[in-house]
């Protein structure tokens, strides 16, 4: 599964106890580009590559992305 809401994003960060700026210092993207990312509208409109950089990093520290059952995407951390 992917990446797919700015929902998604802030709560992998939340789950995680990570600000903005941790997120950015992991993963390599800029920190104006996650704002952007966490305050648009709609789904993520972002280079593939860039949203590939969060999910890995956001992978890699502990967060599964589960596909959508009905109610939306979803995720969880890794027991």
């Amino acid at each position: 599964m992917s990446l797919t809401t700015k929902e998604q994003l802030r709560a992998a960060r939340a789950m995680l106890d990570w600000s903005q700026q941790d997120l950015a210092d992991h993963s390599g993207v800029s920190l104006s580009s996650i704002f952007r990312l966490e305050n648009g509208s709609g789904p993520l409109a972002i280079r593939l590559d860039t949203l590939q950089k969060l999910q890995t990093t956001l992978e890699k520290a502990g967060i599964l992305f589960l596909p959508e059952n009905g109610g939306g995407p979803g995720l969880r951390t890794r027991k």
